[in-house]
């Protein structure tokens, strides 16, 4: 979580210069729900494909690159941006 107090008005100047996706991320991540699930899936194993749908199905959101045997070597990513 922020290191500041996130109800001050003042914490959130820069929310007017970012995209609607890094808007959306700001919401997201203060989910309980989302925070519990993310949790979850660091717990997952990364070839359990129905685990990683069902996440990024509920919440909207995809892991950059894909996947691949270059990708496995690299953490993954959550794009912001909701799935097409």
């Amino acid at each position: 979580m922020p290191g500041f107090d996130w109800r001050a008005p003042a914490a959130y100047g820069y929310a007017r210069s970012i995209p609607a996706a890094g808007f959306a991320w700001e919401y997201l991540r203060r989910d309980d729900a989302y925070r519990r699930d993310f949790q979850r899936m660091t717990r997952t194993p990364r070839h359990d494909t129905e685990a990683r749908t069902a996440f990024t199905n509920r919440w909207g959101l995809r892991f950059r690159g894909g996947p691949g045997h270059a990708r496995r070597s690299r953490i993954a990513l959550l794009d912001a941006r909701a799935s097409t």
